[in-house]
């Protein structure tokens, strides 16, 4: 009987290792063995020549629900994690299945029987080659980065020569240095800049409140609010079909 070829990704490094072990006595060949959501993503892109993988769920970067979300072409999962509250989640995904820590050889052989008599589900309907070219922001969290999908983020700004990017609220600092290189990075995402230092996701804008002189108030989801200056306030109207006099309306 062939090897079945896995990678294994787990923050705990006894965990991890524990794991490979139990897996490589089952007959398994571990070809790789990764300790957060963001150096495995990298490593998939390489398309090696896996037949399954392990993940924890709560790593550093993309959580292994992220990473089940994100895999560049299909591949039978399995969560291997502490946290029951997770498992519907997981099937969602259409995981293989969904080990309880801690695990055990007799667990862990249940699960490779599983894969080798083929009882594996079928993953929901998604388009693996587009998903590669999905529109990533690579952000600063802790001591390593993260690759955040562009449809989450609602705005980046520009303060002392940083760029930072918004996403729920909270505020990453990103790689670049000026609005001009991020506009360059995503030339047709549709960003519009509002004012000096603020780059916006169109489809973020919950609303729109006019101010004095010509300019604008809009708002980010439920809690943000940006200026938009008065040479930028007319494309910000004619982008969401907003007319004249009902605007003026709300000005008086």
């Amino acid at each position: 009987m062939n090897a079945v070829k896995v990678a294994v990704a787990d923050d705990v490094a006894l965990a991890r290792t524990r794991l490979a072990r139990i897996l490589e006595e089952a007959g398994c060949e571990v070809l790789g063995q990764f300790e957060d959501g963001t150096s495995l993503l990298e490593w998939l892109q390489t398309k090696p020549a896996l037949d399954l993988l392990f993940l924890d769920i709560k790593m550093p970067g993309p959580s292994g629900l992220e990473v089940a979300a994100e895999l560049p072409y299909p591949l039978p999962v399995v969560f291997v994690t502490a946290h029951r509250e997770h498992a519907l989640e997981a099937y969602d995904l259409a995981a293989l299945d969904y080990v309880l820590k801690p695990i055990s050889e007799e667990r862990i052989q249940k699960t490779l029987d599983r894969f080798r008599q083929g009882l594996v589900p079928a993953r929901p309907a998604q388009d693996y080659r587009a998903a590669l070219h999905i529109p990533r922001v690579v952000v600063r969290v802790g001591d390593g980065l993260l690759l955040v999908d562009l449809r989450k983020v609602s705005h980046f700004e520009v303060h002392e020569e940083q760029v930072w990017t918004w996403m729920g609220g909270e505020r990453l600092l990103t790689q670049w240095k000026s609005l001009t290189e991020v506009e360059s990075a995503f030339p047709g995402a549709g960003l519009m800049r509002i004012n000096r230092s603020a780059l916006v996701r169109p489809e973020a804008i919950t609303g729109v409140r006019p101010l004095w002189g010509g300019r604008a108030m809009v708002r980010l989801g439920s809690e943000v609010e940006l200026e938009v200056s008065r040479s930028s306030t007319p494309a910000l109207k004619e982008r969401f079909g907003i007319k004249g006099d009902f605007y003026r309306k709300e000005e008086e």
